[in-house]
Order: C-alpha cells, then sequence, then structure tokens
C-alpha cells in the first residue's frame, strides 16, 4: 500500500520507519526546505524510550544526550531560589530518561529512513479527494497524485487536519501561554547539565547548555497573541516587552536574541478531537493530540502512537478503517490523561502570581526528598499502557523483542 505521511518532524518518520517494516511503501512531504537543525530540548523518557529502543536508536541517542543534573531556578543576583536534582526522575524511569534535542532527535530516527523512501521537502498538500479505495492528493508544487492512505503528522498546525476536519480553532484548546527558544554560540556563562530558570509571575526564561559551545534558551510567558500573524523581528520585539526590564542575564539574553536568525515560536495549546481519522485519512502525533510543549513527552508520545498505527495497519491492511478505530482505541484514554496532566502541569510551572511563584518555588524544594517527588509526580512520569507486540516479516532489529 501506498501511505502519503506529511510531516517529517518526529511522528512522520516513525511511522514511515515501521510501516516500512511491514511492507508498505511510504512517502513523506514536508513543507520546510529541510530538517530544521534548532529548536527545544525534550526528557526522553516512557514508551517512546521503549519504542527507540526497538528501533535501534540508543546508543545514538545517548552518544549526542545530555545527563541532566539539576533544575535550579535562581533570582535577579543569579542566587540559588529552589530546584531539585532530577535523579528521582531517573529512579521513576528506571534509569531510562535522558535529554536531548528534539531536532536531534527526529534527525536520528530520518537518518533510518532517508535512503528507503521516497522524501518530499519544499512542497505541501493543498486538497485531499477521497474515491474509491484511494485519495487523491493535489500538491502545491508536484501535481496529483494518488495514494491508499494518507496520514497527517504535520504537527500543531496540520495541514491535513484543516482539510479533512476543518478549521484548527474548532480543535484547539489555549493553555494562555506563549514558547519561543533559540540557540547562540558562546554564551558566557555556562553551567553544565544544569536547567537554570529565572522568572517572575507570568513569564520565565530557561537556560540550558548544548554540546559544542552553544547555549539554548527557552522563553515562555502568559499571552494572547498569535505567533503566526507576525515575522521574526515581530516576534524579538514581542518577548523584548515581556522580558526587558527583568533581572538576572536577560540583557544579555536579549542581546543575544537580537542577534539569532533561527526563533522558534508558538502557541502553548493542545489539540482534542472526537476522532482521529476520516475514511481513509488519519491524523498522528500533534496533529492528531497535542498535549503541548509543557507536557515534556510530546516527541514520546508521538513515537508511540506512530508505532501503535503502522501495527495496526499492517494487522489488517485491506480494512484501514478498523485498523483506525483499534489505533484510537488503545490510546485515547492514555492520551487524555496526559493532557490533562500537561494542563496542570502549565499553571504549577509558570505561576501568573507572586504568591503562586512563591508557592511553586516551596514545592520544588520539597523535591529534595525523593519521597515526596515521587508522590507528587510519579503517577505522571509513569506510562500507564502496556505496548502492543506487532508482527513484521523482516529480521530482529537491535534490542527489540518483536517478530
Amino acid at each position: 500500500m501506498n501511505v502519503l505521511i506529511s510531516g517529517v518532524g518526529i511522528a512522520g518518520p516513525t511511522l514511515a520507519f515501521w510501516l516500512e517494516k511491514y511492507g508498505f511503501a511510504p512517502t513523506l512531504v514536508e513543507t520546510a526546505p529541510a530538517l530544521r537543525a534548532s529548536g527545544y530540548v525534550i526528557d526522553f523518557w516512557g514508551l517512546g524510550y521503549d519504542i527507540a529502543e526497538k528501533m535501534g536508536l540508543l546508543p545514538d541517542i545517548a552518544r549526542i544526550g545530555y545527563h541532566m543534573q539539576e533544575l535550579r531556578i535562581v533570582d535577579d543576583c543569579g542566587r540559588r531560589l529552589s530546584g531539585f536534582g532530577v535523579q528521582v526522575f531517573r529512579e521513576l524511569t528506571g534509569g531510562r530518561y535522558i535529554t536531548l534535542g528534539r531536532s536531534d532527535l527526529s534527525k536520528l530516527i530520518y537518518d533510518r529512513i532517508s535512503g528507503s523512501c521516497e522524501i518530499i521537502f519544499g512542497d505541501s498538500i493543498t486538497s485531499l479527494r477521497e474515491t474509491h479505495g484511494a485519495v487523491r492528493v493535489e500538491f502545491e508544487h508536484g501535481g496529483e497524485r494518488r495514494f491508499d492512505l494518507v496520514i497527517g503528522a504535520d504537527g500543531l498546525h496540520s495541514r491535513v487536519r484543516k482539510l479533512v476536519f476543518g478549521a484548527q480553532d474548532r480543535y484547539e484548546k489555549d493553555l494562555g501561554y506563549r514558547v519561543a527558544a533559540f540557540e547562540t554560540t558562546g554564551y558566557r556563562p555556562r553551567d553544565e547539565l544544569v536547567y537554570i530558570i529565572h522568572g517572575a509571575p507570568g513569564r520565565q526564561v530557561g537556560r540550558f547548555t548544548l554540546h559544542n559551545d552553544r547555549t539554548l534558551f527557552l522563553f515562555i510567558f502568559a499571552g494572547r497573541s498569535d505567533p503566526e500573524a507576525h515575522g521574526v523581528a515581530e516576534q524579538k520585539k514581542i518577548l523584548r516587552k515581556a522580558f526587558e526590564g527583568d533581572g538576572w542575564e536577560l540583557p544579555g539574553i536579549l542581546a543575544a536574541l537580537d542577534a539569532c536568525n533561527d526563533l522558534y515560536f508558538d502557541r502553548v495549546s493542545q489539540i482534542r478531537m472526537e476522532a482521529w481519522s476520516r475514511g481513509r485519512v488519519a491524523l498522528v502525533g500533534d496533529a492528531a493530540f497535542c498535549v503541548s510543549l509543557l507536557a515534556g513527552q510530546g516527541s514520546a508520545l508521538a513515537m508511540t502512537a506512530a508505532y501503535v498505527l503502522a501495527g495496526e495497519l499492517a494487522t489488517s491492511p485491506n480494512r484501514p478503517q478498523e485498523a483506525f478505530r483499534r489505533y484510537e482505541d488503545r490510546l485515547r484514554a492514555f492520551i487524555h490523561a496526559k493532557q490533562q496532566a500537561a494542563e496542570r502541569f502549565a499553571a504549577a510551572f509558570v505561576p501568573k502570581t507572586r504568591l503562586g511563584v512563591f508557592f511553586r518555588n516551596q514545592v520544588l524544594k520539597a523535591f529534595r526528598v525523593p519521597a515526596i517527588a515521587k508522590i507528587a509526580i510519579g503517577r505522571d512520569i509513569r506510562d500507564q499502557l502496556e505496548l502492543p507486540r506487532y508482527h513484521w516479516a523482516g529480521p530482529l532489529l537491535a534490542g527489540g523483542n518483536d517478530r
């Protein structure tokens, strides 16, 4: 079966990897001219970690990732106010926990498929028309083609979702925050393996040291502006207005922002849909159920959903609607719980009042006691879902046990 996958992020290449294992012929299309090389870092654990192991990715993830030691909140003078060691996360995940760049993970998965399936950059889907047993797809630049199935893995602002299910505002739940991230080279000071946060009511900026003398900055702030309506220059003005006048290292950070050429800027939102498929079209990852950046597990959930979707399609390739239904049945309750946890976390992580900031800092101080941390966050850290086992005809993968 020929399957068109829109989006070359995390979910799309993962889905293509597994579909190829089951004998499908995936084609990927991506609006951007190339893979994104920057962005933000993610904490990677849970079922996504298990799937990465099945794909043989763990040695490379260990090589490029970061074994973070501490989350630290500082005041205007850089003095420690609160925080905790992250060893508790490793204990809760059995040591299967690592921090890495989202774009780095995307490239690792992409490299697994780049030589074996068709990948189209710099093009997008303009229309989808389902006919008997197929979907006619019109591309902006590539004309019309026929596919057996179409999968939208194109993120929060999914083009496939818009074309098939309707406008984004029907499904998007805006959590009331905006997020921006950029990298710079040569920034000082450097605090290796420590995520440092400075904040005020309704806003905070984080600093994390990367390999090769790079530093990542992540801004989160309360707001309702629409990042998509502005170019990079206007987005920088929005950030400067939100953070100018704050203490700590903000003057130097904003100077580095002025010089950066690649800025990630978006809403902190969730996607909540009653159905993730219609006919021969389905959604996966953020396109179907974005949990928001603040969940800390979006990439792992995207890999989980892609693995399940591919496995269900392989189980009944001639009955895709049945496969789509089982895919949803297996994951919907699990994903809903993750969305609820992320919504709780957003308000607690970036409080909008001074009292809320004070209370947040006291809670994080208590996390220095492992038993308290396990009680407070253990339920949200552990993935309460057993991965299905599917079968493919090819050889075992490194680290995998499936047949």
